[in-house]
């Protein structure tokens, strides 16, 4: 007999009653849902933006130029595994939503191990592999063993970065997205205090230079990745794995299909935003190191102007997944409609406030009176506006996938990223020069709003079923 929502959470977990996210106003429950979340992002971006001001300052920009060649190819890594994190966090938000606790809990473990294990997988093939991928990103000569440095080192903090990737959309499947801010508050402040120290090294600590950077972040997420941990379990989380439980760890043929099955296509949506980007940045390279050093310091702008878009994508998915388990669908599109509302709002003030002060915003992360800093400026006037556009598709995503329609949302980033974008930046290099390439970033933005407005429009998508052990 399944428990009433209120009573499946006792009065000493840490997360609010299941029906926070099915009951209530619609815009201020997403708004304080998707708020931690955002935040979240934001303390992420300004994180990496001072990492990235010490590297680009104090290295130099074929320094910057190697960082930020190595973060593209972690971003691609995460994507590797986004889909099956996705995929438990949106299986566990419809079972508490429609009460089942005990499945939550089964897709807990079971994802937990899977994704252990594909971590471990990736941190050993790329440590090994560093040379080869940047080489064949193109990155420039002076660059790569800046690049190779850094991404040696973040390649064995990537099983950490997983995990602490992994329990913060399983609290937030459950419901709470604060707890996570506040450790990820930890984490942040550790990486920028740690950065300078191990980038110059003090007293006993030698100086790493741009490995010390990439050893910053692997302490910072240690720490507070362990500290997550232990918090959960010492206030009892519903969906913490006690030592009678540890057969929850082994792996459950019927959930693990329901996470391949569905977790891979969402898993590719983030693999082609990263894979292009990766093609994209290929063609930046050409240019040389001015112009891939302004294009570096501009993706630390655009960085926060993603960031509101991709906060309600993860907000929306949740809220709706829960929904849906409850049964209640008028809510769904009420979400997906106050999510693309809060998009255009959140994501506008950056544009507009980067757009003020814009020399002044690029030349944070570059040398004075660098080339770079004016190739920076013309690329945002061309490709900054299109980002709220983009923001469209990624919150419509949100709802459709929290069904389990996974499908389109990734044709609909194949045909912008892989057959728009790319083929114009190619097109655009070889007859327009730079100004050719960065119309295509604002081009494949059009194209993706106007199909994924298309297919949400049709609503095929609600006929979909991602559900594990949730009566439909």
């Amino acid at each position: 007999m399944r428990q009433p929502a209120e009573r499946i959470f006792s009065s000493e977990t840490l997360v609010k009653p299941v029906s926070a996210l099915t009951s209530g106003s619609i815009p201020r429950t997403l708004f304080t849902f998707a708020l931690p979340i955002l935040l979240g992002n934001v303390l992420q971006s300004i994180n990496g933006s001072i990492n990235s001001i010490w590297i680009g300052k104090f290295l130099g920009a074929a320094a910057l130029t190697g960082a930020n060649n190595s973060n593209i190819v972690i971003f691609l890594l995460i994507g590797a595994v986004f889909g099956i994190s996705m995929a438990s966090t949106i299986l566990i938000a419809q079972n508490v939503g429609a009460s089942n606790m005990g499945e939550a809990k089964r897709v807990t473990g079971t994802s937990a191990t899977f994704f252990f294990g594909l971590s471990m997988i990736f941190s050993i093939g790329g440590f090994f592999a560093a040379p080869f991928i940047l080489g064949w990103m193109g990155t420039p000569a002076d660059a790569t063993p800046y690049g190779v440095a850094y991404l040696r080192v973040m390649f064995v903090s990537l099983p950490v970065s997983y995990a602490f990737f992994f329990i913060n959309g399983t609290l937030r499947g459950a419901g709470d997205s604060r707890t996570p801010f506040r450790f990820l508050v930890m984490s942040v402040v550790l990486d920028i205090v740690l950065n300078p120290l191990f980038i110059f090294g003090l007293g006993p600590i030698p100086a790493m230079g741009i490995a010390g950077s990439a050893f910053a972040t692997l302490v910072a997420q240690t720490l507070s990745a362990g500290a997550l941990l232990a918090f959960v379990y010492w206030r009892r989380h519903p969906l913490t794995i006690r030592s009678a439980e540890t057969h929850l760890l082994q792996v459950d043929p019927e959930i693990l299909r329901s996470l391949i099955v569905k977790g891979i296509p969402m898993g590719l949506q983030m693999i082609v935003l990263s894979s292009s980007m990766v093609l994209f940045l290929r063609v930046v390279n050409r240019f040389g190191s001015d112009t891939a050093a302004a294009f570096a310091a501009d993706m630390q702008l655009w960085a926060y102007i993603q960031m509101p878009a991709l906060a309600l994508g993860a907000a929306v998915s949740s809220m709706a997944a829960q929904n849906i388990g409850a049964g209640q669908w008028q809510r769904v599109s009420d979400i997906a409609r106050h999510g693309l509302l809060f998009n255009f709002l959140l994501s506008g003030l950056p544009v507009f406030l980067i757009y003020m002060v814009e020399t002044q915003a690029v030349g944070l992360f570059l040398p004075p009176n660098s080339p770079a800093i004016e190739i920076a400026v013309r690329m945002n006037h061309i490709i900054l506006w299109s980002y709220p556009l983009f923001g469209i598709s990624t919150v419509l995503s949100g709802a459709v996938r929290a069904t389990g329609a996974v499908m389109m949302p990734l044709a609909v980033l194949v045909v912008a990223m892989l057959g728009v974008r790319q083929p114009l930046a190619e097109y655009g290099w070889a007859h327009w020069g730079a100004d050719g390439v960065w119309w295509s970033f604002s081009i494949s933005a059009i194209v993706a709003a106007i199909l994924s407005s298309a297919y949400y429009l049709g609503g095929s998508w609600r006929s979909a079923t991602m559900r594990v052990g949730v009566s439909t």
